[in-house]
């Protein structure tokens, strides 16, 4: 009061969301903020106003900076730091930020971990661990995201072990007394608080084609969402003059102040858009380099005193405040796939496949046992019953056969005494002779009649026991019921063959996909948002595709030797169409590795991917086929094969036909490696293989047009090759066919693989002398200049100045229009 004629400098508006700081009694310059805050103003709305849209934005994926800058003793650490023992409503914004984080996330799927460290005299020290005190800072030079290993990180259950943690990080925290401030921080405070939080997706259910209950459940890829919550107390800054700092409180306060100044500096320099940042001015600028035009959302507190003494102080804290509301940062959200969760439910589902369907083989197979013994003991009770009624019906027959002659035996015996009876009365024989035959034969008739009914008797009963022996109408009925169930298990244990096959297809290549993240992760990050062709990247990624091409022929061999060929290329004519794909991915990539090509062309597989490519028209089968195919033609011997089957028609019916730029490119890779053999070059020409490889190009797609350059290359290499052998004479089948205006129109196209094998093809074209007209009047001899000047490849750029120096109508022409080159 004794220093001014007003009593405060600083006149705060918070309705309308402005101050006053007064130069003198009658001037003063007005400054708008975001929000403005009284001295009066509870820990609650602060906390509300600054950090808790911040908060929400880190538990939506984002990340978040909440960061206090001002003079010492304005209120920096109460504001932030505050611990609220004694009274819960001036807890700062650390404790209510980690308050709702831990309301709003699943202790099941999510998880919060917390590392607190200061800046102490431009040394990184750790406040949970104070032996770690030079803990290094690591860009990486790719993304330029800052690590810090050996930070010490606790996970976080619940609110009590994070207070905990708080206090002993304040405890640890260097402080000092100073005629500004009784616990002046001497040291920058950096709370980082790290949030993974796994988003749930439905799962896929695929039903079986009879409509039965779903049996195979296909689950989505798990997303994962990485954030992390910065809260940076940083040090008052301070005026020696007016702190009394001497000694190590002196030194102190210089590294204060350099740092506080390193970060105006990078503040200013992003308010007005300068092309460099000194970033790497002080380890706190680097620090916080994601918070200032970085990914993450800020919010800065600037901290005043109303005091007329400081008005410097003050003055300098509104000004940095009002730069820093110039600086935009562009929002980013991370997330990734958690393929290790996705492996693992796929894993306990495989095991789950093949349990049940061991249980239901093992239960089918007992069922056909027990059908079986109950069918055969059946078939012999049957057997044995009508053996004994035969064997009785016989015994019978014989008995009254035997009856019927002995009756007979004793009425001849009678018949003869009688007629020895009547001989001795004196009747004649005549009359009783022809009564006695007529009596047999009436007797040996009846007799007749009774065998021939027995014998009747037993063809019939033969007959039955035939029938019989045989199965009975309800035994066959049964017989086919049991003929179906077995034509219907076998149908179904095929099928579960296939899905078995369809999950360890699934399985491994989600093993390659997490092998691959984690090598990407561990060569430098998911991505970077600067490009560079130096060598040592070029290195580093060729590293990189070497593994994961390293990974992916492990998986594909694994697979190929749980299952085996021959039932892969069996499943190709499956009619599930997913089986049908998953079958020719996988003979796809098989077909990569030249150990397998001749396996899979000696067991057929050839042949089978061309039927597809001519029967199918789902646009993924070709598209796959056709890499599968472009695979094998990578081999000489598989060319001519592929070109005595037909298969560059097949190509050229699929170039004509399909639209997708994929399927298109898989196509074209196929006929640009037929283009590099010598042999079939006319055969290739009649079949319409140039015609379809230039068709292609209506696509416009840049790496369909990289294939086709590359197949024209090829084409006019070996015509340059024939025509140097004397095999071949007059003008390139490449200008009969019109594909010369194609060709200088994408010499010089922007994209590197076609350009370079534009200008390759141009070179071998031009060093024939029957090709030298079209060239010229073509325009290709101004490409020819071209790349003989500006080429970036050595050896292209050799060839066309050995061709333009050595072919006469070329040098005419050049002379004639005084063109140098």
């Amino acid at each position: 009061m004794a220093d001014a004629d007003f009593g405060d400098c600083v006149e705060l508006q918070p309705e309308l969301k402005r101050l006053k700081l007064r130069r003198n009694n009658w001037d003063s310059d007005t400054y708008e903020f975001d929000e403005v805050l009284t001295q009066s103003a509870s820990q609650k709305r602060v906390y509300e106003v600054v950090a808790k849209p911040v908060v929400e934005s880190v538990l939506d994926g984002y990340n978040g900076t909440v960061m206090a800058y001002g003079q010492t003793g304005t209120g920096k650490t109460f504001t932030l730091g505050q611990l609220g023992e004694g009274d819960t409503s001036s807890r700062g914004i650390m404790v209510r930020s980690m308050e709702d984080i831990l309301a709003d996330l699943s202790p099941d799927t999510d998880a919060v971990t917390v590392s607190y460290l200061q800046l102490y005299m431009e040394t990184l020290q750790d406040l949970l661990n104070p032996a770690n005190d030079n803990i290094p800072i690591v860009e990486d030079p790719r993304t330029g995201d800052v690590s810090l290993p050996g930070a010490t990180i606790v996970e976080i259950r619940d609110q009590q072990s994070f207070l905990e943690l708080l206090r002993i990080g304040e405890a640890n925290r260097t402080a000092a007394n100073t005629k500004m401030n009784t616990e002046s921080s001497r040291s920058h405070a950096m709370l980082t608080v790290h949030i993974k939080r796994s988003v749930a997706e439905s799962e896929d259910i695929v039903s079986s084609q009879n409509g039965d209950a779903p049996h195979l459940i296909k689950p989505s890829k798990p997303l994962v969402r990485k954030s992390k919550l910065v809260v940076v107390d940083l040090a008052g800054s301070e005026r020696v003059h007016k702190s009394g700092s001497e000694g190590l409180m002196l030194e102190e306060a210089k590294s204060i102040n350099l740092s506080l100044s390193s970060l105006g500096k990078c503040i200013n320099a992003l308010a007005e858009n300068n092309a460099h940042v000194p970033f790497r001015d002080s380890k706190l600028t680097r620090m916080l380099r994601d918070s200032f035009g970085g990914t993450a959302r800020t919010s800065l507190i600037v901290t005043i005193g109303p005091s007329p003494r400081h008005r410097g102080e003050t003055s300098s804290t509104i000004l940095f405040g009002q730069r820093a509301m110039k600086v935009e940062n562009m929002l980013k959200i991370k997330e990734e796939f958690d393929y290790k969760s996705l492996s693992r439910k796929l894993e306990i589902q495989l095991d789950k496949l093949i349990a049940e369907n061991e249980r239901q083989h093992k239960a089918f197979e007992d069922d056909i046992e027990k059908i079986n013994l109950e069918a055969q003991c059946r078939i012999v009770e049957v057997e044995r019953s009508f053996a004994n009624a035969l064997e009785k019906e016989k015994l019978k027959c014989q008995m009254e056969y035997m009856g019927i002659v002995k009756e007979l035996e004793q009425k001849l015996v009678l018949n003869q005494e009688r007629h020895d009876c009547n001989a001795d009365n004196g009747e004649g024989p005549a009359q009783s002779s022809a009564d006695e035959v007529a009596e047999i034969k009436m007797l040996l008739e009846t007799e007749s009649n009774r065998r021939k009914a027995a014998e009747e008797e037993i063809t019939h009963l033969k007959r039955k026991l035939g029938n019989y022996t045989q199965p009975e109408d309800g035994g066959g009925l049964e017989i086919a019921k049991l003929h179906n169930i077995l034509e219907e298990e076998a149908h179904q244990k095929k099928k579960l063959e296939e899905e078995i096959i369809i999950l360890r297809s699934q399985l491994l290549q989600a093993n390659f996909e997490t092998e691959q993240m984690r090598r990407c992760l561990e060569g430098g990050g998911s991505g970077s948002a600067f490009s560079t062709t130096d060598s040592s990247t070029a290195q580093v990624r060729h590293s990189q595709f070497k593994d994961a091409a390293n990974g992916q022929k492990s998986s594909v061999a694994t697979l190929f030797e749980q299952v085996g060929l021959q039932k892969i290329l069996s499943l190709l004519e499956s009619e599930d169409a997913n089986v049908r794909i998953h079958a020719v991915k996988v003979v796809a990539n098989l077909a990569a590795e030249e150990a397998n090509q001749k396996r899979i062309v000696e067991a057929g597989g050839l042949t089978s991917l061309l039927m597809l490519l001519r029967r199918y028209e789902d646009e993924t089968v070709r598209r796959v086929a056709a890499g599968a195919i472009a695979n094998l033609a990578m081999n000489e011997a598989n060319q001519e094969l592929i070109m005595a089957e037909g298969g560059i028609t097949l190509l050229s019916m699929a170039a004509s036909d399909a639209e997708d730029p994929q399927t298109l490119r898989m196509v074209a890779g196929a006929i640009a490696n037929l283009c590099g053999n010598d042999k079939i070059l006319m055969t290739l020409r009649s079949q319409g293989g140039i015609k379809a490889l230039l068709g292609i190009v209506r696509c416009g797609h840049p790496d369909v047009l990289s294939q086709v350059a590359r197949g024209i290359a090829n084409f006019a290499k070996c015509e340059s090759r024939a025509s140097n052998q004397g095999i071949k004479t007059g003008r390139s089948i490449l200008i009969e066919d019109g594909a010369l205006p194609w060709i200088v129109q994408n010499a010089n196209n922007e994209a590197a693989p076609i350009r370079r094998h534009i200008e390759l093809a141009l070179c071998h074209l031009a060093q024939h002398e029957a090709n030298a007209k079209d060239m010229i009047s073509g325009g290709a001899l101004w490409e020819l200049v071209r790349i003989s000047r500006d080429c970036s490849r050595e050896d292209i750029r050799s060839l066309a100045h050995r061709t333009l120096s050595s072919i006469t109508p070329f040098k005419s022409e050049l002379r004639r229009l005084r063109v140098d080159y």
